[in-house]
Order: C-alpha cells, then sequence, then structure tokens
C-alpha cells in the first residue's frame, strides 16, 4: 500500500473505529458496514484503503508496533556498530512490542474473548517475526562476512531466534516465571555461540534479564 495512503486521515480513521470497536465486541461479529459507520465514511471509501476486514486488522497490529520494530529496522543498517551489539537492541525492540501487546490484552474489555485474543495473538507473532526476519538475517550475515562468526543458514538461524523470543518475551502462549524465561534465553544465547562458532560468553550481554522484572 502506497505510503500516500497510509499517510491519509481516513486511513487512520478506520484504524482507530476496528480499534474502538474491538474493545466493545468480539472480532467475529463486527461488520465491514460497522467499521465504516464508527469511522464516519461510507463503506466505499473504506474499501478504497482496505479490501477486507482482516486487512484493516493486520494494519492496526501493524500500527500499534509500529515505533519498537522500526526501531529493529534501522539496526542493520548502522553498520559501526558490532553485529553482536545490534543483535542485543533488536531483541530489546522484540520485547519492547511484546510488552505493547500485553498491555493492549490488559486494557481490553471483558467482551475480549479467548478465541479472540488467540486470534489477534496469531496475527500479532506473525507480524514480528515477518518484519524482523529480514533485518537479523542482514545482521547475522553481517557477522559473517566480517568474520566474526559463522553459520550456513542465517535465514533459518533469524527465524528461530525471533520464534522463541516472540513466544516466550510476550509471555501468554506458554506462561513462564521470570526465571524459566531467563533460563530459555540463556539456552538460545548459548545455541547462538556454538552455531555460530563464538567464544562462549561472547553472547552473554544479549541477556534480557533487566527486562523481565
Amino acid at each position: 500500500m502506497p505510503d500516500s495512503i497510509k499517510s491519509g486521515k481516513k486511513y487512520d480513521m478506520i484504524l482507530d473505529a476496528l480499534a474502538e470497536l474491538l474493545m466493545e465486541k468480539n472480532i467475529r461479529s463486527i461488520s465491514v458496514s460497522e467499521i465504516a459507520q464508527k469511522a464516519g465514511i461510507g463503506k466505499g471509501s473504506l474499501y478504497y484503503y482496505f479490501p477486507s476486514k482482516d486487512a484493516i486488522l493486520d494494519a492496526l497490529i501493524e500500527r500499534s508496533y509500529e515505533r519498537p520494530l522500526q526501531t529493529a529496522k534501522n539496526l542493520a543498517a548502522q553498520t559501526d556498530i558490532s553485529p553482536f551489539t545490534r543483535m542485543a537492541m533488536l531483541f530489546e525492540a522484540c520485547q519492547d512490542s511484546s510488552i505493547a501487546f500485553v498491555k493492549e490484552k490488559n486494557n481490553s474489555s471483558d467482551n475480549t474473548s479467548a478465541q479472540d485474543f488467540a486470534y489477534l495473538h496469531h496475527k500479532y507473532m506473525a507480524h514480528v517475526v515477518t518484519e524482523l526476519k529480514p533485518d537479523l538475517t542482514e545482521i547475522i550475515k553481517q557477522g559473517i562476512e566480517s568474520g566474526q562468526s559463522r553459520f550456513d543458514y542465517p535465514d533459518a538461524l533469524s527465524e528461530i531466534v525471533l520464534i522463541v523470543l516472540t513466544v516466550k518475551l510476550d509471555n501468554t502462549l506458554l506462561p513462564s516465571t521470570p526465571e524459566e524465561i531467563e533460563e530459555t534465553l540463556q539456552g538460545l544465547i548459548s545455541l547462538l555461540e556454538r552455531g555460530t562458532g563464538v567464544a562462549p560468553g561472547t553472547l552473554n550481554y544479549l541477556s534480557l534479564k533487566p527486562y523481565l522484572s
């Protein structure tokens, strides 16, 4: 979708309308007509911006987590910073997006059913992994090209890392104690060190322990 459309007033009005309706009703019962009515625009105008209700929901999720994810996206271009430092910064951005998601859940009304939340959670996870994967892959490749690490499958590695981070850090799919989360992250760091051939302890500072309190 062109940026000129995304920056339009009606585009945000549509997303705001869906956000308000999600606080009042479950997802399945919300129609495109309701969203248009809530936004104060015609149904035909809404379809100029979005082909379906699902597309509106995707855009709402994208907007909700735009800031922490944009921070991560900027990291791949900052080649003057160590790849390992940028990985730590990307981990933090992933944590920030997870906090934003959980906050949205806690602020939602009782009308948000478990099924609705599971559906939103699936979309959130897919969005985070999809958006961050190219950037983490690029950072890993830069580390390989500079001789600081080695790995034959950087694309697969970035996907594995992001799936583990997303599942553990939002702490909703598999609820865990802070200690259990920290143990999982330490295990992930150990696997990263072994898999990329760096010395044990090199990636210890990637730990997100300060963010788990």
